[in-house]
Order: structure tokens, then sequence, then C-alpha cells
């Protein structure tokens, strides 16, 4: 369940301030990038399937579009706050910054559960969602993408309906759609390829023999499985995942001694993620609490997940043979956990450098929309691993040189190309 202490938001200005201060940004900067320039909270009224009509809250927020146009997911979730909203649209802007793509920072969400909605439902909210912000969004303007809960059929709707207010075709407004309608080639391996385009490189920095590597996943979406499928291909070994099961409410940990097989794995998960304990434990898995993952004596934690997971209390269970950490999740380590991580020398791959073969790849996805000209699958992957690669070794470079932590060495490349663009405009 969600914390409810904890304040994404706040995470993320703490994050800004410490390294502001190590780059001694004068007041007007760290006022203008500390908050979001735009903030749109709104009410969608959907008819129900049963007649009655029900008011679901929605929000957009654009953190920074000082080098490009906004850019940024929409989720669903019956938890959805604004701040975790402002939170991950401040985390887009160094993300985009860090791979040096020419977009700013971009989130969205609606307080509604999936689960308990039909598709038809569904439909009417994503088309409610456009029609609250259209003037304020566009393939020019700010481009939101599927995150947590949400898919391409739901990008293709809110397309639908922007189009249909506009009265143009615009693909380019709207990324992660479905192959044929506008998607691209590559963008469902982009993130978990990401994730471990970063690790492959941290292991030879690290002195790591990947294919003698091991690992433990948190999550069984999208970013973990692919995550999982090249680190295997790569030869590494990954000891374990953890997903949340919608009918008991909780999570649990799958373990396996001599390796997870992912594709078995797939096949007794549920639409909702979960996956099938009972197939597990028959076919040699042992099935733990959620948060054994975090316990494993594995080289490298992979959280891909949800925010908040590696903080105070779980970074006491982190076993001495860790030398990594990569976050395929936004957000997963609190800076309490942080400052544990650092004092024990562990190698941290920061989130929104780890996690960005989403969004480069979404770009990649605008740039042949706004082309009407696609890319091969092979040369998507290929753009992603230089671009992923370059982004990695420039950020451990400036660590090494500086003799910081990844994470601050991350937000000072991406800080100072904002500020930057922002002094360029003449806006501070």
């Amino acid at each position: 369940m969600a914390d409810k202490s904890f304040n994404a938001f706040e995470m993320a200005q703490k994050q800004f301030d410490h390294v502001a201060d190590q780059l001694n940004l004068d007041q007007a900067t760290r006022d203008m990038l500390r908050w979001p320039l735009r903030e749109y909270h709104f009410s969608i009224p959907v008819r129900m399937d049963d007649g009655s009509v029900k008011v679901f809250r929605g929000f957009r927020v654009q953190h920074n579009d000082a080098r490009g146009p906004a850019k940024g997911g929409i989720r669903f979730h019956p938890q959805e706050t604004v701040d975790t909203v402002k939170a991950l649209a401040t985390w887009m802007t160094w993300k985009c910054a860090v791979v040096d793509i020419p977009l700013g920072g971009g989130k969205g969400g609606v307080i509604c559960d999936p689960h308990n909605l039909s598709q038809r439902e569904q439909e009417q909210i994503c088309r409610g969602w456009v029609r609250q912000v259209w003037k304020n969004v566009g393939p020019l303007a700010d481009v939101p993408a599927p995150d947590v809960m949400t898919s391409g059929q739901h990008m293709l709707w809110m397309l639908d309906e922007f189009e249909h207010i506009r009265g143009e075709k615009l693909p380019g407004f709207i990324t992660g759609k479905p192959l044929g309608m506008g998607g691209s080639q590559g963008r469902t391996e982009a993130t978990g390829y990401g994730v471990i385009y970063c690790v492959r490189e941290a292991c030879k920095q690290l002195g790591i023999d990947i294919k003698k590597a091991t690992a433990a996943v948190q999550g069984f979406g999208n970013v973990a499985q692919y995550a999982v499928k090249l680190f295997n291909q790569y030869g590494g070994k990954v000891a374990c995942v953890s997903c949340w099961d919608q009918h008991d409410q909780t999570s649990y940990t799958f373990k396996k001694k001599d390796g997870i097989d992912v594709d078995f794995l797939l096949g007794i998960t549920d639409r909702f993620g979960g996956i099938d304990k009972k197939k597990a434990a028959a076919a040699g898995y042992e099935v733990l609490p959620g948060n054994a993952w975090i316990e494993q004596d594995v080289d490298i934690l992979i959280p891909a997940a949800l925010e908040n997971q590696v903080n105070a209390e779980t970074v006491k269970l982190i076993k001495p043979s860790v030398k990594m950490i990569a976050e395929g999740a936004n957000g997963p380590t609190t800076p309490e956990a942080d400052a544990v991580i650092k004092s024990r020398g562990i190698f941290v791959i920061p989130d929104f450098l780890a996690n960005a073969g989403g969004v480069t790849c979404s770009y990649f996805e605008q740039v042949q929309c706004n082309m009407n000209y696609y890319w091969t699958k092979e040369e998507v992957l290929q753009r992603l691993d230089e671009k992923m690669t370059a982004a990695f070794l420039a950020v451990a470079e400036l660590a090494k040189n500086r003799g910081v932590y990844m994470r601050d060495a991350a937000y000072m490349i991406s800080i100072q190309r904002v500020a930057e663009a922002c002094r360029m405009r003449g806006w501070i």
C-alpha cells in the first residue's frame, strides 16, 4: 500500500536542493526549476455503464519546457495525487536533459482504478481528459504517453479525440501508440533494455563479469520483464522477481535457485500482472514475502516497481554482496536510504538515467511521426543503445572526476542543461 506520509514531490525538491547547493545556483534559477511552470487540475464527468454520472479528478503538470515540448506519461491510479504528478514531471525534465533529447518534463494522471472500470468507461475518461486540456497540449507543446495502468489503446483514444477537436491528423501528439497507428518499433522493450544497457556499462567500470552476475528484480511489469530478458541474453542470472497480487492485495517474491524463467512466469501471469502462486510453487519457485527481493545475496538490485521502495527501513536489508543498484522505477530510493547506500560504496544508476530508455524511444516515435517515416526495430534499438551508453558514460565520468555520487552527477548535468536553456531564453 502507498505510504501516506511519503510525499514524492518533497523528495524531488530535496534532491534538487542538494545539488543546487553543490552547483551554487542563484536564487532565481532555484525558484524557476524547483517548481512546475504550469499545473492543470480538472474534473472529468463520465456517464457510467449503469447510467449514473461519476466525476473523476484529472491533472497535467508541465514542469519545464525550456529545452523543448513537455513530455511525460499519464497514470490511472486510485491513489494518484497531484504531488506525485509534480514529482514525476520534475524527474521527466531531468531525464530528458540527462540523455540530451530536446524535450522538457510533463506528467498527467487521473484518480481512478481501471480494474473496476469497463473499456467504455475508460475510453470516456481518456476522451474527457483531452477535452479538458487540448488547448494546452499538442505535438509542439506537450506530448503525453502511457504510464501506470494506461496502454497504447488509451493513447489512441486520446489521440482520436485530440485530432477530432483539431480537425487534422497529428500522430506526433502522443507516443506509446500501437504499431501501425504511429507507434515505434522497439518501444515495448525500450525502458527495460535501457536499464540493462546502463548495467552492462557499469559492470565494465566495476570489473564485474556480466556473464557471471546475479540480480534481484522488484516488479514484473513491462520494465522488469524486458530488463530480465536482456540481462539473461548477456549471460546474467536473475534470482527473483516480485509482483503485486491484485486478489490478495499484497506483494510476493518468486525465487528460483538456478534463475527465473521469464517466459514461464509470463505464461502464468494474469492480466493484472499477478503470478499464479500455486503453479509457480509446483515448478520449483519459492514464494516469499514481497520485500524478500531486497534481501537477496546478489550483485545487482533492480527496483522496477514504484517509488519509495528502498527507504530508511528496507535499506538495512541489503546484503554486503550487492555492488550495484539500477533504478528501473521512478523515485524508488529515498534520500535517507541514499545516505546509507553512499556510505556503503554501492554504485547507483539513478532512476532518471537508468529508465530514460522509455522517453528516449518516445522521442524517436515523435520524430518518426512528425517525419511520417518509420525506422526498423534494429535501427531503433541501436540508436537507443548509443544514446543510453553516451549518457551513462558522461554521468559516470563526471562522478569520477568530481568525486561525487552518481545521482548527484546525473542531476548536475541535467540541472545545468535546463538552467542554461532558461538563461539563454532570457527567463532568468
